[in-house]
């Protein structure tokens, strides 16, 4: 393949940030060009401007896709979903604990079979692509047949993906248990055989505090001695329940985090999905860490698990990404999930504006991620994964947006009215997936 048939050019109106916005005033946080090129080489971002400066610049003969009137985009980055939840999505009527005892784990413990965890894994990956997500940490289940399913069909894809194996040896169906030695070593048969291979790596996976012996944790911080480069993901104090639950389990720590943290799983490559109800002691402790946290407002609005305090988890400086959160999340969708974040946000006396929002989206979950050298904008060199939103696919949207030249209103109209229909086309390393 020469290099004219591996370019091509995309024609639209491109944004993207190259900094966390401090306010909707914050114009010098990102790049936007109402006529803008976004040119593509060997699935890497070869440049980007407007139309005007970069098309006559262009290799003759190259392909140019005219999206004029779409809006072309970072691919969105999920921080926190579970592939193995799909079918519990809108199960009625339960928090969190009783939640998962009545729906998720009976469907887990199908993921034994390697055929239905590949269906699955299809089914989960399928939707990401319709949702615009190009990049996820993912749970699978206690099995590593679900890993094993998980990766090979994000492989196939070329997909930039995180997952792991639960770790789970206590307060959990039999069928879903392991031990802390067995954990220990299939997850590093796992991280043996998939980490770093294509654009995949491994997430240890300890549930959260609840399911694990101090025995298991203590096996997970292991894992990360032994694979300082892996990712560390687990729940944090996503319901009030859930904390006294961990009080009583672990009475000699001080918090919640602090848990995770006397077994060496608050590193920077932590993710602690929720964290609804964190004293300031945790803040500081995530911070001076360099974790993150994952955002997962549909969930905890769905669960009714409490109020994520975003303006306060900022203000700790704390690396902060979006999270779908399937299944006690209701969509894999991260414009629905910014319609969520900002009701939370209202509903805690904050504003969440739409170049925030989408910063999380995009560049904020890449952070998280420590990607942000690899995805998240449109940095020569970093790895073309890209959407392309038509406004005029929903047509309350396109009716609102109709006349409005602000940017940031178009935005926020986006947002909040905006779901799977108004993504025309996903983009991976520069091959387009719908």
């Amino acid at each position: 393949m020469n290099n004219l048939e591996s370019s091509f050019a995309v024609r639209g109106r491109v944004l993207h940030f190259l900094r966390q916005p401090q306010s909707d005033q914050d114009l010098e946080s990102f790049e936007y060009f109402p006529d803008g090129v976004l040119w593509i080489e060997r699935g890497y971002i070869k440049a980007l401007a407007s139309a005007d400066e970069l098309l006559p610049k262009l290799p003759t003969g190259i392909q140019v896709q005219n999206r004029s009137d779409q809006l072309i985009l970072p691919g969105f980055v999920d921080t926190h979903v579970h592939y193995p939840q799909m079918k519990v999505i809108a199960s009625y009527g339960t928090q969190l604990l009783e939640w998962l005892e009545k729906y998720t784990f009976p469907e887990e413990s199908k993921f034994k079979d390697l055929q239905y965890a590949r269906q699955s894994a299809k089914l989960f990956l399928d939707g990401l692509m319709s949702h615009g997500t190009t990049t996820a940490l993912v749970f699978c289940t206690v099995h590593p047949e679900s890993v094993e399913a998980f990766f090979t069909e994000a492989e196939k894809r070329n997909l930039r993906m995180i997952a792991g194996k639960v770790m789970m040896d206590k307060n959990a169906p039999a069928e879903l248990t392991d031990t802390p030695m067995s954990s220990y070593q299939q997850s590093k048969d796992l991280i043996e055989k998939w980490h770093n291979r294509s654009r995949l790596s491994y997430a240890v996976t300890p549930r959260f505090a609840p399911t694990s012996s101090p025995e298991q944790l203590q096996m997970a911080g292991k894992l990360l001695k032994e694979y300082p480069d892996v990712y560390l993901q687990t729940h944090l104090s996503e319901q009030l329940a859930e904390i006294e639950w961990v009080q009583e389990l672990f009475p000699s720590a001080l918090d919640y985090l602090d848990v995770y943290d006397q077994h060496g799983l608050v590193t920077e490559r932590s993710v602690f999905a929720h964290s609804i109800h964190l004293s300031d002691r945790e803040c500081r402790r995530i911070s001076q860490a360099d974790s993150a946290v994952a955002f997962c407002p549909s969930s905890n609005l769905f669960l009714g698990s409490g109020l994520f305090n975003l303006h306060k988890i900022l203000q700790h400086e704390i690396n902060v990404g979006l999270g779908t959160d399937v299944g006690g999340g209701t969509s894999l969708s991260q414009l629905r999930t910014l319609h969520d974040a900002y009701s939370i946000t209202a509903m805690n006396n904050g504003n969440l504006n739409a170049y925030l929002a989408f910063y999380l989206a995009t560049l904020g979950g890449a952070k998280a991620l420590k990607l942000d050298h690899k995805i998240g904008n449109f940095e020569q060199g970093k790895e073309a994964d890209f959407v392309t939103v038509d406004m005029q696919a929903i047509p309350v949207l396109g009716h609102r947006i109709e006349g409005v030249d602000d940017l940031h209103e178009q935005l926020f109209a986006l947002m909040t009215l905006g779901d799977s229909r108004t993504i025309s086309q996903t983009y991976v390393m520069g091959e387009p997936q719908l």
